[in-house]
């Protein structure tokens, strides 16, 4: 049973003891305990998407931040009550992928209005959502599917030269989340921050090409880049 009174510790208790708590009793101090314990990995994941579009400031990071929160708290906080821990730090996972899901979506529909039909040119940014989000994504099988056939047109877009480097660093970056000077960092990688950027901005723009439903040449039966 969890202790609804505010002179709990709730710094000393684990994050499932914490999260019942906010669930299941509303209990002020062990909010404040979950945005104090959570909020740099939301913020975290938030800069960088906000990174990633040239939009990472200050106030555009808290307003996402927060939106998180909400998002959270929706239903009842529906979203914590039905989450079940497979490991310890499993809600870290969960809240970045919440926060990824915001900022991503909350982008998506800047970058819609201004290009109005230019729906593909995001898809492929959109991808790292679905590959991070599992059951909120594509299904499984489709997903799959989508993430081979970019892998293939990734190889046959790319020199021999540096197939294997070109492939690493794509999917570092859209699969792992990792920016451009920590791909740069790897040994191994050959390239500078400049250099990783030039790349995934030359594989994206081949991939997409390749795969776009109006190149005839592209793969046929891809799932939509809307459904992502």
């Amino acid at each position: 049973m969890i202790e609804s009174t505010t002179r709990v510790d709730w710094t000393d208790r684990s994050s499932e003891e914490l999260i019942a708590a906010c669930v299941a009793t509303d209990t002020p101090a062990a909010w404040e305990e979950f945005v104090r314990r959570f909020h740099p990995v939301i913020a975290g994941t938030v800069w960088r998407v906000a990174r990633r579009f040239g939009r990472n400031t200050p106030e555009t990071v808290d307003d996402l931040v927060q939106e998180t929160f909400l998002k959270i708290c929706v239903n009842r906080c529906r979203m914590l009550r039905e989450f079940q821990a497979q490991t310890p730090d499993a809600i870290f996972g969960l809240l970045k992928t919440v926060a990824f899901h915001v900022a991503q979506d909350h982008f998506r529909i800047s970058l819609a209005a201004k290009r109005g039909a230019g729906k593909w040119d995001s898809a492929l940014d959109l991808y790292a959502a679905s590959a991070v989000a599992g059951r909120e994504g594509l299904p499984e099988a489709e997903r799959e599917l989508f993430l081979r056939e970019i892998d293939e047109q990734l190889t046959a877009s790319s020199e021999p030269a540096t197939r294997e480097r070109d492939r690493r660093i794509f999917w570092l970056f859209y699969r792992h989340g990792m920016t451009s000077r920590a791909i740069a960092a790897i040994p191994g990688v050959g390239l500078a921050e400049k250099g990783v950027e030039s790349a995934i901005q030359r594989l994206t723009k081949r991939v997409r090409l390749r795969l776009s439903p109006s190149n005839p040449k592209g793969s046929k039966g891809n799932p939509s880049p809307t459904s992502f």
